[in-house]
């Protein structure tokens, strides 16, 4: 087991040199925020970049280049509409190969080949894998739900390159996922006669943890999007107001708290020991604490009577 553990730590996939590059990259951005403002120079576009919706300055203080990259902060629903039908595509192909011993197709065991997927044997669970990808698949439907029936979008905007970044990340997760099932060959190897006889304490912890801030990401949506209708559930203003109830007792942003935790929860459904996605889980966390950091901020400049108790991200912490 030891020496199976270090062959897992020094392997330096593709795919995990990927998930650690933008790790690193959104822990330095978000380092940059804390620096006081004067020691470092500032630069509007790098900070145009970063930011999106209410965080971003207004049209009339942003340089006129950077006017011309703006997307309606609504496309958001794209990101979940590609994850649905992507990762509802790989949770196929991985059904069809589990109970009916179909292989993968050659494209995509060759695309998890090129990011690094190697041929497990024994020590991963094909069932941990289906659990998180229908996880993430659920995830991606109740968000796009949300877009729809929750949230409301005021003229808020983000940039072009978040729009595509968006666009691929769900896509590059669902690959993830799927990179993390034991293979032979093109076919997944599954330990023992069927997938049940896989089932293990975790799974249904992590499935419990994943109701669970599912849960309260969606109250925290219903919140935010009620700030903006009446008690009829009509729309009445686009305005921003201060958020109340659930999380938002603790931190500013519990939505990117919940999202972190469902994030968690997939670590867990893998049984705590996959090095891919926790990568992955400190990729969220820091794009995460900075979008709920810079959300934080603006709460704080906007609202005087804003509650000094409340943290940005982590209850008590940060």
């Amino acid at each position: 087991m030891a020496a199976w553990a270090g062959a897992e730590l020094s392997a330096l996939t593709p795919l995990r040199a990927l998930w650690l590059t933008l790790a690193a990259a959104f822990l330095l951005t978000l380092l940059l925020q804390l620096v006081p403002p004067g020691l470092l120079p500032s630069c509007a576009l790098f900070q145009d970049l970063i930011r999106y919706g209410k965080t971003k300055s207004r049209a009339s203080l942003r340089p006129a280049v950077c006017l011309s990259f703006d997307v309606p902060k609504r496309y958001f629903s794209h990101f979940y509409m590609v994850s649905v039908l992507w990762n509802g595509f790989l949770i196929w192909c991985l059904t069809q190969s589990l109970f009916m011993g179909v292989p993968f197709p050659y494209w995509l065991h060759a695309l998890l080949r090129i990011l690094g997927t190697v041929q497990f044997r024994g020590g991963e669970l094909a069932l941990s894998a289906f659990l998180v990808l229908v996880f993430l698949w659920l995830h991606s439907l109740r968000r796009l739900f949300e877009c729809f029936y929750v949230s409301v979008f005021s003229s808020a905007v983000i940039h072009i390159v978040q729009y595509c970044f968006g666009l691929v990340y769900y896509v590059l997760v669902g690959l993830t996922v799927l990179s993390q099932v034991p293979m032979d060959g093109r076919n997944v190897y599954v330990i023992g006669k069927n997938l049940l006889m896989q089932a293990r304490w975790f799974h249904i912890l992590g499935m419990m943890m994943f109701i669970w801030s599912s849960v309260h990401q969606y109250k925290c949506h219903v919140i935010l999007g009620n700030l903006r209708k009446n008690k009829a559930g009509v729309i009445i203003h686009c305005n921003h107001r201060i958020p109340f109830g659930d999380w938002f007792e603790y931190v500013s942003s519990p939505n990117y708290l919940a999202e972190l935790m469902i994030y968690i929860s997939m670590a867990v459904t893998f049984g705590f020991h996959n090095l891919t996605w926790w990568l992955v889980v400190t990729y969220v966390f820091f794009s995460q604490a900075l979008c709920a950091f810079l959300s934080h901020r603006f709460y704080q400049s906007k609202f005087v009577s804003y509650p000094k108790h409340r943290k940005a991200f982590l209850p008590f912490l940060f």
